[in-house]
């Protein structure tokens, strides 16, 4: 058991590596496209056959178990193919690693969002902020995008980077895929509103359940990592321990609490999704103003957080 963790952490390193490089490039089939496809495609079939509410949150169930059967099931032949072929079998695990890694992709999105506002487009910062967040963008000042861009990526800084490494340790590239699909059905389907609070009910249990962990250890690692944003290390814990309930979710405000207590910020508060107001308590303390250079400072704490887990657990698993 030791000996593959080794691997898997070794595949790691080399999937965290070509990420920093490439990132996601657009030209790419990424694999999550075509599961955010089957999920598309599995709503609009059980939406039409669903008579009531409870078929309908039935059928929900139904899409995370297909899911998570296609997330795991695709990746683990891939590797059991490869398995007798070992520079092979590292080569589609470090591939397949790569694609569940989205520090890079983060890093691009919201720097557009960033350059926008540099740059007074004020129309274009709140085109590029719509990509990466789910709330309705199309009034938002300049404040709003930035706490738009700075929570999205404080968030997925467990979602979308210390999640899937996590899986990826504990059980390579099928665990860390399965996370992916997870994942891409809470951002499509989980919403609490009329639309999706039926069909999206397990999605994001489901969600919430695979988050557990990985969003308390994404906060601990900002916190840690809060010096360099000249935040504090021991107030970013406190304001992390004080605010880790004011979020509908019960794993997201870790790591935006975090954030928040580094750069020393509120975050939170209510914003607007698929025309409907949705009312959230704030996270942090207004020491300083939202500014343009706290989507820079989010970064440095999502790229912070991750080479820090690689370190850990490099040391843990490679050294020792």
């Amino acid at each position: 058991m030791m000996e593959f963790i080794r691997a898997n952490t070794m595949d790691l390193v080399a999937a965290v590596i070509i990420d920093f490089i490439l990132g996601d490039p657009y030209w790419f089939p990424h694999p999550i496209i075509y599961i955010g496809r089957m999920i598309n495609m599995l709503e609009k079939k059980f939406r039409a056959k669903a008579e009531n509410q409870k078929q309908l949150k039935v059928l929900g169930a139904l899409i995370v178990l297909l899911i998570c059967i296609l997330s795991f099931g695709v990746p683990f032949i891939l590797l059991y193919i490869t398995w007798t072929i070992k520079p092979v079998l590292h080569i589609v695990n470090i591939f397949i690693l790569w694609t569940t890694i989205a520090a890079r992709c983060l890093y691009t999105e919201s720097k557009k969002v960033y350059t926008a506002l540099a740059e007074g487009d004020i129309k274009g910062a709140r085109k590029y902020v719509s990509y990466i967040v789910g709330r309705d963008t199309s009034d938002l000042p300049e404040k709003e995008i930035v706490r738009a861009a700075v929570e999205t990526v404080a968030e997925n800084s467990s979602d979308g980077v210390i999640a899937p490494m996590l899986y990826a340790v504990i059980g390579g590239a099928p665990l860390a895929m399965l996370y992916k699909g997870i994942n891409t059905m809470d951002s499509m389907l989980g919403y609490m509103n009329e639309k999706y609070r039926h069909i999206g009910f397990f999605p994001a249990k489901t969600d919430d359940f695979a988050n557990f962990v990985p969003a308390r250890l994404t906060g601990i690692l900002i916190c840690l990592c809060a010096p360099i944003t000249n935040g504090n290390i021991v107030r970013s814990f406190k304001i992390m321990l004080r605010d880790r309930k004011n979020h509908k979710s019960p794993n997201c405000a870790y790591p935006e609490a975090a954030a928040a207590g580094a750069m020393k910020i509120m975050l939170g508060g209510n914003n607007i999704y698929f025309g409907e107001l949705v009312e959230k308590p704030t996270m942090g303390d207004k020491i300083y103003e939202l500014q343009i250079s706290h989507i820079e400072q989010a970064n440095r704490l999502m790229f912070g957080a991750e080479v820090l887990f690689l370190v850990i657990i490099a040391a843990i698993f490679l050294v020792m």
